[in-house]
C-alpha cells in the first residue's frame, strides 16, 4: 500500500502539489490522470523517494521511501538510459547497484520480450523497445509498489496489450500499481481506481466504479472531468 498525507511540493514560486492525501491499495491498478502540469510526475517522484516533499509524508507499506530497492519500482521513461550501453549491460548494472541477484536480468528480459535485444546498444533500439527496457528496470527487484509514467508512449498494439496484461498480473500478485497516462481508453480497460489531479490537488479519487455516475460512459466522463479542470501549464 502507498499512502500520502498532506503532501506539498513547490519549485520556486510554483506550488506543484498542494495537500495531497491519497491511498493506493495493494492489489490494485490506479490510473493517475491530469492535464499537463497537474503534478503527476512530481507525485510519482516523491513516492519513489527521488525528490523530497516540502511538507507531508509518504509511506510505502508503512515505511518512508528510499534506501530499499525492493520497496518501489519506478519507470519514468527511457530518457535516462545511456545509449552506449547494451540492454544486458544496463540491466546487470542496475542489478549490481541494487544488490539483486543477476539471475533476475534473464527473468525481466523474458517478462518484457527483450531477450533477443540483449546484445544491442540502447541507442539503436526503437522507442517502444526502450520503453520496455525502462519497464524491465522497474521490475528488476520484484518491488511491491510499481510506478509508471506514460509507459505506453512508443508501444505498438501488441506492446499495449502486453502491458495491459502485465498490470493485471502485478495487481493480482498484490502489488500497488500507479500508472500516469493520457490514454483514457486504457484507463477504462486496465485500471481499478483513478486519481485525477487538478493543479496539484486531488479532484477525483477512488474506485473507478464509484467515482463515475451510474449510466455514464467511463471514457466520456473522464474526458469531461479533465476538460473541466483548470489548466496548470
Amino acid at each position: 500500500m502507498i499512502e500520502t498525507s498532506g503532501l506539498t511540493k513547490s519549485f520556486g514560486p510554483k506550488k506543484v502539489l498542494d495537500d495531497v492525501s491519497v491511498c493506493f491499495p495493494g492489489g490494485t491498478v490506479t490510473a493517475l490522470l491530469g492535464l499537463n502540469g497537474a503534478g503527476k510526475t512530481t507525485l510519482l517522484r516523491l513516492i519513489a523517494g527521488l525528490d523530497r516533499p516540502d511538507g507531508g509524508t509518504v509511506a510505502v507499506d508503512g515505511r518512508a521511501p528510499g534506501g530499499d530497492p525492493n520497496q518501489v519500482g519506478v519507470h519514468l521513461g527511457p530518457g535516462a538510459l545511456d545509449p552506449r550501453h547494451t540492454v544486458g549491460r544496463h540491466l546487470r548494472w542496475l542489478a549490481a547497484l541494487a544488490g539483486t541477484e543477476v539471475g533476475r536480468v534473464d527473468d525481466v528480459l523474458d517478462e518484457t520480450g527483450l531477450h533477443a535485444q540483449r546484445p544491442e546498444r540502447i541507442g539503436a533500439l526503437s522507442l517502444g523497445a526502450r520503453q520496455r527496457l525502462s519497464i524491465a528496470g522497474a521490475l528488476l527487484c520484484s518491488p511491491r509498489a510499481l510506478l509508471f509514467d506514460e509507459p505506453l508512449n512508443g508501444l505498438d498494439v501488441p506492446g499495449i496489450v502486453w502491458f495491459r496484461g502485465l498490470l493485471r498480473k502485478l495487481a493480482d500478485d498484490g502489488c500497488a500499481v500507479v500508472v500516469a497516462t493520457h490514454l483514457l481508453a486504457e484507463v477504462v480497460l486496465s485500471a481499478d481506481r483513478v486519481l485525477l489531479l487538478d493543479c496539484g490537488r486531488p479532484r477525483v479519487h477512488g474506485p473507478l466504479g464509484n467515482v463515475i455516475p451510474a449510466g455514464d460512459q467511463p471514457r466520456d466522463w473522464l474526458e469531461s472531468a479533465l476538460l473541466d479542470g483548470a489548466r496548470c501549464a
